[in-house]
């Protein structure tokens, strides 16, 4: 199961290839995402946080959190983003983000993904006691 699961999305490129000006908190527009799904997993809401800023951006999932669901709202948010702040995005391994490469296509902004049970590889987004870091 682990390794089906490792290979469940096509094409990811690891956050180990995301640039430099990734790594710190100095340049904007590097953004870590995630999603939040409520009881039993039957709402959800996508956020997208800038490392530098802190800007916070919420995904509107009313329909679903599928992939097709999260790729859509993606775009919209990225769009309503000025250029100098579409650079990348972070995001863990869960399937919602199974059309990243249509993301990237549309948006020219990368998804760089985590490695599995890894979240401070995304340390603005890690729950820690509910508080962004």
């Amino acid at each position: 199961q682990a390794a089906r699961r490792a290979t469940r999305i096509a094409d990811m490129t690891p956050i180990v290839d995301r640039p430099e000006p990734a790594l710190g908190r100095a340049v904007p527009g590097h953004w870590e995402g995630d999603l939040i799904t409520g009881e039993l997993n039957k709402s959800a809401v996508g956020t997208l946080v800038d490392r530098c800023s802190r800007y916070t951006m919420l995904l509107h999932l009313p329909e679903g959190h599928g992939a097709e669901q999260v790729r859509d709202e993606m775009i919209k948010a990225i769009q309503r983003m000025p250029e100098r702040l579409r650079q990348t995005v972070a995001w863990d391994q869960g399937i919602e983000m199974a059309r990243h490469l249509d993301i990237t296509a549309t948006t020219g902004v990368t998804v760089y993904f985590c490695n599995p049970h890894s979240p401070w590889e995304r340390p603005t987004n890690e729950n820690t006691n509910g508080l962004l870091r």
